[in-house]
């Protein structure tokens, strides 16, 4: 499969290039219109273009653009919102897990540092080549190929290849010794309707705190052929990730130890006493609970490598029929790395391969990824009088493996490199899943268009075979399997301004094979669980009202979900130790809240946008950990603030352009029980910058100054980055990341 993958699309974008590559033919024009609040649609949905990526800081991940929206939380401890470790996407109450995510219809899977079946936004594409964002807050459409959304769904969307030959490239420079170089060729449309890119981007960037660099190469290609009414397009894209991690910490810790606190890199000899009980200044000040062993360890660190390639058709086969399809291959290979005190090197091995003597208190404890997948996305629709039929397929096969081993410590020097031959392992565990989902929607336009309504239903079936090749976890098969899960809405146009729309879904989540899924618990407690072990399900309700006039788009919506059998991953020690979590059914939880949203031109010029979301999501049950029952019943649902409220102001004139926007994010509990949390805060951003057609000689230049975290807050971000723990009354659960402090970055680009 990896042949097949490169090798075409290879061959085909150098053929273009070879064959007058910048010929031009402005004969074929690609348009787009994109509301911001989904006029027309059944469903709360909004979106972002690549004009609101353009304004955020070069290289920041579209999640972090989307977080002005109404229902968003979005946290990251990185000023670009790419460091996956912390990165944490929900919207009403839903967490990022819970939610389904897509690249021009490829499964991107629920995006989780673990993921098994997927890969996050910011591997998948660089930044510069999406084109658009589409958020459906409630439930997405049917066609989504996901088969976690019990939650909303993220559609990203790439840019074709410009019309118009042509060069672009943008340097940025920034706190941190940042440093991106992004470069883009474009063919534009030859004479035969094809039309292609390739682009380049390597980022580079020490962290806000403590030691060690953040890096980054992505290769993107894409190429469009269209003749009449119809398309083909195929791309290879691919990334090669390494990410430093930031120290997680405590309460109890941060007040101990101060903002700004961090692992001990490079200071190797400070890490190896701190392994042998000898601690410096308030470290050994720290709760028993966390233990100063856990205040700092020497270096974390995560490795990437992906391939996500794609080919696809869109065709008219009759005036009334169109078909797409969609055949896609992913391929990953990724080790976490942490330097655990807990498990001492062995000795230095002697000649005959006998160790000799002691080794260091340290070794590197790693958790290792592979993912090899292949898919087909395809639906076709029909249109026949005030029907529009749509009925789709979604097949994928995907063969993934996890594994915990150890390495030798040899010494302070950085292992950001792929390493092999542990000597331990505790665990090796492969996953052959197979995912099946069809989907069948008629929408009625009734009332002259006026109204339209759609009702139909998916069929998602997920197979998965678990083996257990080395250590304490389980192996077996689980099927998670619903034949009818509906879905209706209407949407109802008042006036040429106004219009409301209902809808309701019922979606499911499948059994999720990895680090945190039901596999990852010991045989026994598998074998426990099982007879009560259900997927996760959720019936998701929402109503609203939209206006689009000259000057004001608004939207306002209410929602209500109740979940079903929620299965949540209880942390029973620090994450670094190897310990099976627990995994529990907590029943039954409700979301229920209110968002609106308001975007003003008040005067020529100037822009004003406004979102505020009110939710109470609660647990409506408790649950058995062991025998012990643990009181959920009516807390709040972990990292779900009640109140968000985002405002940003823009001016735009005669090529200056400028913004200042906030984002306001109420408490947020990071235990089951309630008992502890992180406060609300504020975070302020601004940009202001220049973009001129030819200038200087160039096609267009532009030159932009971005600052982060404009008055330079202290707060937590990422709570739940070690997983949640039922109760931490003395804050000593390290599981919280601190946002950054404010960062500059400037970023000069040009088109030749």
């Amino acid at each position: 499969m990896q042949d097949f993958k490169l090798k075409p699309v290879v061959v085909i974008l150098a053929t273009v290039f070879m064959n007058g590559a910048f010929a031009q033919n402005d004969a074929v024009v690609e348009t787009e219109s994109v509301s911001v609040f989904g006029q027309g649609q059944s469903r709360q949905v909004s979106s972002i273009t690549s004009e609101d990526m353009k304004k955020a800081v070069a290289g920041s991940s579209p999640l972090k653009v989307l977080e002005k929206l109404p229902g968003v939380n979005f946290q990251s401890s990185d000023p670009f919102g790419a460091y996956e470790w912390s990165t944490r996407f929900s919207v009403r109450g839903f967490g990022q897990s819970y939610m389904g995510f897509t690249l021009d219809g490829i499964p991107l899977g629920d995006m989780s540092y673990g993921n098994n079946n997927g890969l996050h936004i910011s591997r998948a594409i660089s930044s510069e080549n999406i084109g658009r964002v589409n958020l459906s807050q409630g439930s997405g459409s049917l066609g989504v190929a996901s088969t976690s959304n019990l939650g909303g769904t993220v559609q990203f969307v790439s840019a074709d290849p410009d019309n118009q030959s042509g060069i672009r490239a943008e340097q940025t420079l920034g706190s941190n010794s940042t440093t991106r170089s992004f470069v883009r060729v474009d063919t534009g449309m030859l004479e035969s309707g094809t039309k292609a890119y390739i682009s380049y981007d390597h980022q580079y960037s020490n962290k806000w705190k403590g030691y060690g660099p953040q890096k980054q190469d992505q290769f993107n290609s894409k190429i469009v052929h269209i003749w009449d009414d119809n398309r083909i397009s195929a791309f290879v894209n691919t990334s090669d990730r390494t990410e430093i991690d930031y120290q997680d910490m405590s309460i109890d810790m941060q007040q101990k130890l101060g903002w700004g606190w961090d692992n001990y890199a490079p200071d190797w000899n400070r890490a190896v006493d701190a392994a042998r009980g000898i601690y410096t200044g308030a470290v050994g000040t720290i709760n028993p609970a966390t233990g100063p062993l856990d205040a700092a360890y020497y270096q974390g660190s995560g490795l990437r490598k992906d391939t996500l390639a794609g080919t696809s058709l869109d065709m008219a086969v009759t005036d009334n029929v169109r078909v797409k399809a969609t055949l896609y291959s992913h391929q990953n290979d990724g080790q976490g790395h942490w330097y655990t005190p807990y498990v001492a090197s062995p000795g230095i091995p002697a000649a005959a391969g006998v160790y000799a003597g002691p080794g260091l208190p340290i070794s590197i404890r790693t958790t290792e990824y592979g993912i090899k997948r292949t898919g087909l996305v395809s639906d076709m629709t029909w249109n026949s009088g005030i029907n529009t039929v749509n009925v789709g397929l979604w097949f994928e096969k995907s063969d993934s493996t996890l594994a915990r081993n150890y390495y030798a410590a040899t010494g302070g020097g950085d292992a950001n490199v792929f390493l092999s031959n542990p000597f331990r392992t505790d665990f090796i565990q492969t996953f052959a899943t197979t995912t099946t989902q069809l989907h069948v929607q008629d929408t009625l336009a009734l009332m002259d268009g006026r109204m339209k309504a759609n009702f139909g239903f998916k069929s998602p079936k997920v197979e998965i075979n678990a083996v257990n090749v080395v250590g304490n976890r389980s192996g077996g098969n689980l099927t998670a399997q619903k034949a009818f899960l509906p879905q209706v809405g209407v949407n109802y146009t008042l006036s040429e301004t106004g219009e409301v729309f209902a809808s309701a879904s019922q979606n499911m989540r499948a059994y999720q094979p990895g680090v945190s899924g039901p596999f990852s618990q010991t045989p026994a407690a598998f074998a426990a669980g099982l007879p009560n072990l259900k997927p996760e399900t959720s019936n998701n309700f929402e109503i609203g009202y939209r206006y689009k006039g000259d000057a004001v788009q608004a939207s306002l919506a209410a929602y209500l979900t109740d979940f079903s059998d929620r299965l949540l991953s209880v942390a029973v020690t620090q994450g670094i130790i190897s310990v099976p979590g627990t995994l529990v059914n907590v029943g039954k939880v409700q979301s229920k809240g209110v968002e609106a949203a308001l975007a003003w031109n008040p005067v020529k010029n100037w822009t004003w946008f406004n979102a505020l979301t009110f939710n109470d999501s609660q647990y409506k049950s408790g649950y058995f950990n062991g025998a012990v029952f643990v009181n959920t019943a009516g807390k709040q649902v972990v990292d779900t603030p009640r109140v968000m409220f985002s405002t940003d102001i823009g001016y735009e004139h005669e090529g200056w352009f400028g913004s200042v926007g906030g984002k306001y994010t109420g408490q947020r509990f990071y235990t089951y029980l309630n008992d502890n949390k992180v406060d609300a805060f504020w975070v302020m951003n601004a940009s202001a910058g220049y973009r001129q057609k030819d200038m200087l000689g160039l096609k267009e230049f532009s030159a932009q100054l971005n600052v982060t975290n404009l008055l330079n807050k202290h707060y937590f971000s990422t709570i739940g980055s070690n997983g949640f723990a039922a109760s931490d009354p003395q804050g000593a659960f390290a599981t919280l990341q601190e946002g950054a402090p404010r960062q500059v970055f400037m970023t000069v680009g040009g088109k030749f």
